[in-house]
């Protein structure tokens, strides 16, 4: 018995290690793909993206991404065991030589495992059809990786109908985005404003849908706490130096800010954009509260 649970447990180890494809050289289609992907924080011409990191594919699996090639390290094909389960057999897995894998993902400490995955594509009218989960998240010329992934985490957490990537914003392929998004980015709408003919004209659609815009200010404007923050909405939030553009700012319905201690300049655009949606959540869940009470009372005179 002993002998037969120890060979029952070998045979899935052995069917990863049989799906790996051995590369020596940077010079593969694939290799070169990934690589290039990482550097232009685009995707490849075929649509596909790059990510890294053990937690960022199994997030990817979990949300039901689309894999091109999965690239495992030498030093690290036990990873091979654990994730090829979950992934078809029709994709390319591919196992490197530590110095080439190195040398072709971002991290300075690799954790031995990237692919190339496909996000799914949205349009506005897909954030549009989504207005009752929370606001729409429009960002204008954020520029830190990290404050983006925090936004499109929060955004996920607290509820939102989707975030839309003004001019001038960080790609939202960069691998240090996808990072820090934790897998959020693979399940939440996102629309880049180019696609969709750009910040102007799709504030002029949102205002045709009978969307609120707010626009976020360091220190001027209604306390968030006072503004209303539910219904169809959607709130732009600039860059972490200068700020929205007044052309965005001339077309807000509202201004609010997040009040703070004054010798404070500012909050970076990832703490204030997560504290702006976990304000719209709160002010959701209230209105919620006040109507389940609202039709109990009803209920209870009848």
């Amino acid at each position: 018995m002993v002998f037969l649970f120890m060979t029952r447990a070998s045979e899935p180890a052995s069917r990863a290690q049989q799906r790996l494809r051995r590369i020596e050289g940077r010079h593969n289609a694939l290799v070169k793909d990934l690589r290039q992907a990482f550097v232009r924080a685009e995707r490849t011409e075929d649509g596909n993206c790059a990510i890294e990191g053990l937690r960022i594919v199994e997030e990817a699996t979990r949300s039901g991404l689309r894999f091109r090639a999965v690239f495992f390290k030498e030093s690290a094909q036990n990873l091979a065991e654990r994730l090829l389960p979950q992934i078809g057999a029709n994709v390319d897995t591919l196992l490197l030589p530590d110095k080439l894998f190195d040398a072709t993902v971002p991290s300075e400490t690799p954790q031995g495992v990237a692919a190339l995955v496909r996000l799914k594509e949205f349009s506005l009218a897909d954030v549009l059809e989504r207005l009752q989960v929370g606001p729409i998240i429009v960002l204008a010329g954020l520029q830190d990786p990290g404050n983006l992934g925090t936004i499109l985490r929060s955004a996920e957490a607290f509820g939102s109908a989707g975030v839309v990537l003004g001019e001038g914003t960080v790609s939202p392929f960069n691998s240090k985005v996808i990072r820090a998004s934790s897998g959020s980015i693979f399940r939440l709408p996102v629309v880049i404003a180019k696609t969709a003919g750009g910040l102007e004209e799709i504030s002029a659609k949102l205002r045709a849908q009978s969307v609120r815009l707010i626009a976020t200010s360091s220190h001027k404007g209604t306390p968030i706490d006072q503004a209303k923050l539910t219904g169809p909405t959607a709130v732009f939030v600039g860059s972490e130096g200068s700020g929205l553009p007044r052309a965005v700012l001339a077309q807000a319905d509202e201004l609010v800010a997040i009040p703070h201690a004054q010798q404070v300049e500012s909050l970076n655009a990832g703490v204030a954009g997560s504290i702006v949606l976990y304000e719209a959540a709160r002010q959701r869940r209230g209105e919620q509260f006040q109507t389940n009470s609202l039709a109990i009372r009803i209920r209870a005179s009848l």
